[in-house]
């Protein structure tokens, strides 16, 4: 088995995390284009949101964390507060999915399946509310996601260039 250098995997790491930046942005132009977002445009847009969680959340639990411990202190430290806080705030947009999915789920739109039923008419009075976390979670996401990209690219050019 061929051992892979250090500065190979973290190349591989930057090309993937670079990568899920052009999912997350087509996922948003997707919700952001549609005037009227159905259950159909929703599976669409998550399909990219999907892979672009996937191509960050992969190389982070993989690689970055095992060897945090060893590297805690400066710019790691900030780099894994920033992603720490890229994820909390994805999580507080979770919050709003479920409550979503409970909806649909709640008006039998998972077995009587509708795709130009929107998700303003399903019903629920609060759907607006839980719209309006997941809003925040995306943008906090994408804020912090951000951050801590560049913080990302700067530790990588510092070590492996």
């Amino acid at each position: 088995m061929v051992a892979l250098s250090d500065a190979t995997i973290a190349t591989l790491v930057l090309l993937a995390v670079s990568s899920s930046f052009p999912c997350f942005l087509y996922g948003a132009w997707i919700m952001i284009d549609t005037e009227q977002v159905t259950w159909g445009v929703l599976t669409y847009h998550l399909k990219f949101i999907g892979t672009g969680l996937t191509l960050t959340t992969v190389p982070m639990l993989l690689w970055m964390v095992p060897r945090l411990a060893d590297q805690l202190g400066g710019p790691a430290a900030i780099h894994a507060f920033l992603g720490l806080q890229a994820y909390a705030m994805l999580a507080f947009g979770f919050t709003g999915i479920v409550r979503v999915f409970r909806a649909k789920w709640e008006h039998d739109l998972y077995h009587d399946y509708d795709e130009d039923v929107l998700l303003d008419e399903i019903g629920s009075d609060r759907l607006q509310f839980y719209r309006r976390r997941i809003r925040i979670g995306v943008f906090g996401y994408t804020f912090f996601w951000l951050l801590a990209y560049v913080v990302g690219i700067s530790r990588y050019a510092v070590m492996y260039l």
